[in-house]
Order: C-alpha cells, then structure tokens, then sequence
C-alpha cells in the first residue's frame, strides 16, 4: 500500500508541476495574443493546445487527491485532514468552478485568467509546504493569503492588460 500511495503522491505532484507551468503558459500566450488585439487563428490554436494541457492536467488532479483522500478517509476519518488538505480542495475547487465558468463564457477575461493562475499557484505552493512539512496551519490564514494572493493576481493581469491595451493606442512605447 506504501508504494501506491507513494506512487499516487509523485503523480499527483507531477500534475500539479503540469498545470502550474501551463497555466503559465497560458496566461503569457493570453498576453501576447491580445497584444496587437486581435487573436489570429494561429494563436488560438497554440493556446488551445495549452488548455488541453491544463484539463489534463486538472483530470489527473482531481483523480490523485481524490485516491489520497480517499485512503486519508479510511484510515482516519475526517477528524484527521490537515488544513492542507482543505486549502488544496478549496484551490481545486476554484479551478474547477472558474475553469467551467471561463468555457462557457460567463467568467469575464478581468477575472478568469487571474483566478485561474492564482490557483494554479497555489497549488504549486501548497504542495512545496507539505514537501517540507509544513501542513499544520490555521485554515483562516490560509483563506486570508489565498484572497490576498488572488487579488494580487488579478491586479497584476490586470495591469499587463491595461499596459497592452494602451501600446495598442499608442500611448505607451
């Protein structure tokens, strides 16, 4: 049992190092096609090779913390989850939600793209901490950084967003 839990762990890091580094890529491919304003079809095609990437990656995501859960569950009930497990669920969770909301076009570009890679970070961050065994932390803290950190987030895609929108005018060289 050691050795699958073992094994679902790698796996499921291996996925998290696979959306984390798509969802960057997404997010530049984002910014450099909306740059001249126009996204011609050759860029959509490169970025929605990435997105397969991402659902991939979100699949197997989905399917490994779900298996780890699961035998969490079993061999201790829920009394025994750590925060980290609910922070994960939580950023999971967002990934979902917000990734269905982007696809059907209800999610707005000011917010989709940066809570999209906010939690993809996230992710990756809180998968380093239970690497280094720091998963015994204040659920309330967590949610105040993950709030804080998607805020940033979307000021910062913001921000790029307005500077590509005004060299598009010409206002900015």
């Amino acid at each position: 049992m050691t050795l699958f839990i073992t094994f679902i762990s790698i796996l499921q890091t291996f996925s998290i190092s696979l959306g984390v580094g798509s969802s960057t890529l997404a997010i530049i491919n984002f910014f450099a096609a909306i740059a001249d304003g126009v996204i011609d079809a050759t860029e959509r095609r490169m970025m929605g090779i990435v997105y397969v990437v991402l659902r991939v990656a979100m699949v197997m995501i989905l399917l490994t913390t779900a298996i780890l859960i699961s035998i969490e569950f079993t061999q201790g009930g829920i009394a025994e989850f750590s925060t980290i497990i609910y922070a994960q669920l939580l950023a999971l969770v967002m990934l979902f939600v917000n990734s269905s909301l982007m696809t059907a076009r209800i999610m707005p570009s000011t917010y989709g793209p940066a809570l999209q890679a906010g939690s993809w970070y996230t992710l990756g961050a809180l998968t380093a901490l239970q690497i280094v065994g720091i998963v015994n932390f204040s659920f309330f803290i967590f949610l105040a950084a993950y709030i804080t950190w998607l805020v940033l987030a979307v000021a910062i895609v913001n921000g790029i967003m307005s500077i590509l929108a005004a060299r598009r005018k010409g206002s900015l060289k």
